[in-house]
């Protein structure tokens, strides 16, 4: 049986910089979010729920999933959201399960989420990434041109806080721009490697 590893981490914290590395190590990762995007845009009974929901704007002409308006609707509203994430992250979970079944012949495999729980889940460890929250902003205004600081800082209030990320973790990487991210990662990697041998 595979390692089941969780890497998670608030936005602009690097998780799926992190992820590249252990991908770069031979770890096969699935990314929660880019899926639950695909999904949303593919998966016809999420497509209806979405729409429903937060009527045809969800959506643009050509089917993509409308982010800049989704956020305006759910992001100072917690009862939308969390009805949002009722249609959406059941199917993620499903998404995944499947992912980890076809998969399970490697000794470490990993899933990238914004949300993560500690109990109840499939996971047998998991890795959060913390960065300061004024280099989060930073790095998500650069690569996101759409969305502006006051939504980035909405998005941060409705995910976990830097405790809350290091009470479940595991293993915490540190993506603050002064400590090098491949040392962290791959002494991480070493002990999950050892302790998927000495589990199989």
């Amino acid at each position: 049986m595979a390692l089941k590893v969780g890497v998670t981490g608030g936005i602009g914290s690097g998780k799926s910089t992190v992820c590249r590395v252990f991908e770069c190590l031979g770890v096969p990762v699935y990314y929660a979010d880019d899926r639950a995007r695909w999904l949303t845009e593919n998966h016809v009974e999420i497509v209806a729920e979405v729409t429903a929901l937060l009527g045809p704007e969800a959506y643009t002409h050509d089917g993509g999933y409308n982010t800049a308006f989704v956020s305006s609707r759910v992001f100072g509203d917690k009862s939308l959201l969390q009805r949002l994430n009722q249609i959406i992250h059941p199917r993620v979970g499903e998404d995944s399960r499947r992912w980890f079944e076809q998969h399970a012949d490697q000794p470490i495999l990993m899933k990238e989420a914004a949300i993560m729980k500690k109990q109840g889940s499939e996971l047998d460890y998991i890795v959060a990434v913390i960065a300061p929250e004024q280099l989060r902003i930073s790095r998500v205004l650069t690569r996101d041109k759409k969305r502006t600081k006051e939504q980035i800082m909405a998005i941060i209030a409705n995910q976990g806080t830097d405790e809350y990320f290091r009470s479940i973790a595991d293993f915490i990487v540190y993506n603050n721009e002064s400590e090098l991210i491949i040392p962290q990662v791959v002494e991480i990697y070493d002990t999950l490697l050892a302790s998927a041998s000495g589990s199989n």
